[in-house]
């Protein structure tokens, strides 16, 4: 397991601060990291990871630099240096830090990588303050610094009981060298105080009383309003419009067209209106009458690209992806084969916020309000496309509702920036909810034909897949590849994993736990056929599978979050979750039956149980989900992490049973709820049952890797209870629905 871990070239810099404060900054040295379509600037020198203020009042005011998408880390992260620190959280201020990557370091949401990035970073900062403290109070008590304990934002003289408050001590302690950061002092996590307790998240008062939060409420004096209409095949172009009808209407101050680039996930040809408000752009934009060049996408369909996938099937795969062993031999001596063809459709991030950003171009600098996950990607991709300098962009961090990866790329600030750029006041573009169903960065749509082979004793000895995806000759499109080690990958000693591209003009993205969220269901729950075919017990023949010899992967990945899967990590989630759901030790009614699935992803090992009712119409009422997860040692904040948790099952029950985007003449057909409809609270399980097993690993992120397992669990369950095997998402096309 890797995480970031403090070198020698990281160092602390710290001043004063009017009042008798101080303020810590940590630095370290950069590490490259890509997470959006954007060009990629050289790093600073160094980059500080946090900032630290303690003012002469005792208050600690720590900047929350990452945008908060949902995800809770404007609570978790400063919980690790308020406990390392000493103080008590009610001493704690969180600050939202604007984007300024040269003095807070990578400022990104995405990849569950908040936590193991800076648990270690964060951890030492605080140690290191609290040590500063320390060393003022014995020079100023003139005694050893090994007499003196910190508590609650004190130090104390344990053979005195002299005490000093943090506050007191901060301007002395502004005087002081940094201490070095590897020998800094960590606590022993049985003393931890902050990290382990359920914290609700800083602004949860905020949200739930309905304060201006988040990107879609901000407004600023002089602002108008933009809609921005786009050709509804992605990549269109605009040969003309009644502009001048438009610019005619209420309200309307300007309309003009904008030109697009080239990149499928940037800016795109349209037609911008901006009004008074938004009411009244909006309006105009209904009698837009607009002229498209569709272009040579509009010729693709979801139904194109099955019969295309089916074609190719029956060919050769393209590309060899992994190859271990002989599968083919070792298919034809197999006592018994089972043949599959499973496939998933392309997916819509839907978050409830639309996109949406504010822009004001004045003095030649270009001003943001953006709620991006990856805000620094934005400011580069704005700089290049307009030709504006890097540091005369800034970017003010707005709290998203909602991501799920969609923010990671940034073609609404590009959208933002083209149209304030030509009318030179402040302008909020905001999109409408069926722009955000027909012009989303997919997930991938997939197709796996497989085969496996059971000896005698009913041991898998064989897997082939020919995996059918999108892309141009060996480049597979953004997120729709899959990295070779996936399960059952590494556990067996003839295994071929192959796979043939199509193109494809439609775009696509990271989705919520990208990849897994789609070919776990896929691995899941065609090992599960193979356990029936065994006659064996779906949990056994999984955990059979894990203590098989391995084939570790030759070159592995330099990234944790593609490491081959760790079997013991994997086999204790399993265990536990089959121990906390009574698996094959309760009797259950003929209608109701429980399936299993795990995944490792984006560094977390989660494995899960659905226990679910059938009825004579096809309508499922899931009864109870556990879960069982290892993210390493510990839950810095369970409250938070239960939550993502919950969510992500939640979430993955939307995706099994009624997401589905269709492509019809290179155009999204659906374009809102009612198409796509997401799991309602009434159909939410009653009972999420969450457990955590530690382990002697960093701390890994938890907004993602709970995902995966509950589609498989979910189709495991239906096949136990009704002897129907889906191979085909969402349920809703096999007359399924929710009770």
């Amino acid at each position: 397991m890797q995480a970031t871990l403090l070198d020698r070239r990281s160092f602390l810099r710290v001043s004063a601060v009017a009042g008798g404060g101080i303020l810590l900054a940590l630095h370290l040295d950069p590490v490259a990291e890509v997470f959006a379509q954007s060009p990629q600037l050289p790093p600073a020198a160094f980059l500080p990871t946090a900032f630290l203020r303690v003012s002469a009042d005792g208050i600690v005011t720590i900047m929350g630099k990452n945008p908060d998408i949902g995800q809770g880390v404007k609570t978790s992260l400063p919980m690790i240096i308020a406990d390392e620190l000493d103080v008590d959280w009610k001493a704690v201020r969180i600050e939202q830090a604007d984007l300024d990557e040269t003095k807070y370091g990578p400022q990104r949401a995405g990849g569950s990588t908040s936590t193991p990035t800076n648990w270690d970073p964060l951890r030492r900062v605080g140690a290191a303050c609290r040590q500063m403290f320390v060393i003022a109070a014995a020079q100023t008590w003139s005694v050893p610094e090994s007499e003196c304990q910190t508590s609650s934002g004190r130090v104390t003289h344990q053979p005195s009981k002299r005490t000093l408050s943090y506050g007191a001590l901060a301007e002395k302690a502004a005087t002081l060298p940094p201490p070095d950061l590897k020998s800094v002092k960590l606590k022993d996590p049985k003393d931890y105080k902050i990290i382990g307790q359920p914290i609700h998240g800083v602004e949860n008062v905020s949200i739930v009383t309905g304060k201006n939060l988040y990107s879609i409420d901000y407004k600023v004096p002089g602002m108008l309003y933009a809609v921005y209409e786009k050709c509804p095949v992605y990549a269109g172009k605009c040969e003309g419009a009644n502009l001048d009808q438009i610019k005619a209407m209420p309200g309307v101050r300007h309309v003009f067209e904008v030109e697009g680039t080239q990149d499928l996930l940037g800016l795109h040809w349209g037609v911008a209106v901006v009004a008074d408000t938004w009411w009244q752009a909006n309006t105009a934009r209904k009698k837009l009458q607009a002229k498209w060049n569709e272009g040579p996408t509009a010729q693709q369909s979801s139904a194109g690209f099955a019969r295309r996938a089916d074609e190719l099937s029956k060919q050769a795969p393209a590309i060899t992806v992994r190859n271990d062993g002989d599968a083919e031999k070792a298919l034809q001596s197999a006592s018994k084969t089972v043949e599959a063809a499973y496939s998933y459709p392309f997916l819509a991030h839907a978050p409830m916020e639309p996109e949406n950003c504010l822009a004001h171009y004045h003095d030649g600098k270009m001003e943001f309000w953006s709620p991006s996950q990856t805000p620094e990607s934005g400011r580069q991709l704005v700089a290049k496309v307009f030709n504006i300098p890097h540091d005369d962009i800034i970017v003010h961090l707005k709290r998203a509702g909602g991501g799920f990866g969609r923010r990671l790329t940034n073609d609404y600030m590009l959208e933002a920036a083209a149209i304030a750029k030509q009318v030179g006041v402040p302008v909020k573009l905001l999109w409408t909810r069926e722009d955000d169903f027909h012009h989303d960065h997919y997930r991938p749509a997939g197709f796996h034909y497989l085969k496996a082979g059971l000896d005698s004793s009913g041991k898998l000895v064989a897997w082939r897949n020919h995996f059918v995806s999108f892309g141009e000759g060996q480049q597979f499109a953004p997120s729709a590849d899959i990295f070779g080690n996936q399960f059952p990958g590494t556990f067996l000693p003839n295994f071929f994993f192959g796979a043939s591209l199509m193109p494809l003009g439609v775009p696509t993205y990271a989705m919520r736990a990208p990849r897994s969220n789609a070919f776990s269901w896929v691995f899941q729950s065609f090992t599960d056929e193979l356990a029936h075919a065994a006659g064996k017990d779906p949990v056994q023949f999984r955990l059979d599978l894990l203590n098989s010899p391995r084939i570790p992967t030759a070159t592995p990945s330099a990234n944790p979050a593609e490491a081959d899967v760790d079997a013991a990590r994997m086999s204790g989630v399993l265990k536990l979750v089959a121990e906390k759901s009574g698996w094959g030790t309760r009797r259950l009614p003929k209608d109701t039956a429980m399936g299993v699935a795990f995944q490792f992803a984006h560094r977390g090992y989660f494995a899960e149980v659905v226990e679910l009712r059938v009825d004579t119409n096809k309508k499922i009422k899931v009864n109870k989900v556990w879960v069982a997860g290892d993210v390493g040692s510990q839950i810095i904040n369970p409250s938070g992490a239960e939550n993502q948790v919950r969510g992500a099952v939640i979430e993955g029950l939307s995706h099994v049973m009624s997401y589905e985007i269709t492509i019809d003449a290179g155009r999204a057909v659906q374009s809102n709820f009612d198409g796509y409809p997401p799991v309602r609270m009434n159909q939410v399980p009653s009972e999420i049952e969450v457990h955590f097993l530690k382990s002697d690993n960093p701390p890994t992120g938890l907004g993602e890797p709970a995902l995966p397992p509950v589609l498989p669990a979910v189709c495991n369950a239906i096949f136990a209870a009704t002897g129907e095997r889906i191979r085909s998402l969402p349920l809703s096309k096999h007359g399924f629905s929710w009770a």
